[in-house]
């Protein structure tokens, strides 16, 4: 079992995204604890760095999180649009 961490920050922009969306990132999370970081089943899901992974939540919509080998945690550091994402 994995804990995974979602900064205030991201949490708030979470809450602003449409419901399909939210209940998509919850599906996510529930999969990151059971699974671990390696998500190869969600849309477009690629290993972006060694510690740092991210996938299609919808056409328009991706996560990102980090996970550093050797830990438990797993900190989603990006939720939002494809166009702004961090990568």
């Amino acid at each position: 079992m994995y804990e995974i961490k979602v900064k205030k920050k991201i949490r708030r922009q979470i809450e602003k995204l449409p419901s399909d969306i939210i209940a998509t990132f919850h599906r996510l999370v529930a999969d990151l604890m059971s699974d671990g970081p390696v998500q190869v089943s969600w849309p477009n899901y690629s290993k972006l760095s060694p510690n740092t992974f991210h996938c299609h939540l919808s056409y328009h919509y991706v996560a990102c999180w980090r996970f550093e080998k050797g830990t438990i945690t797993i900190e989603v550091y990006y939720v939002g649009s494809r166009e702004n994402a961090p990568y």
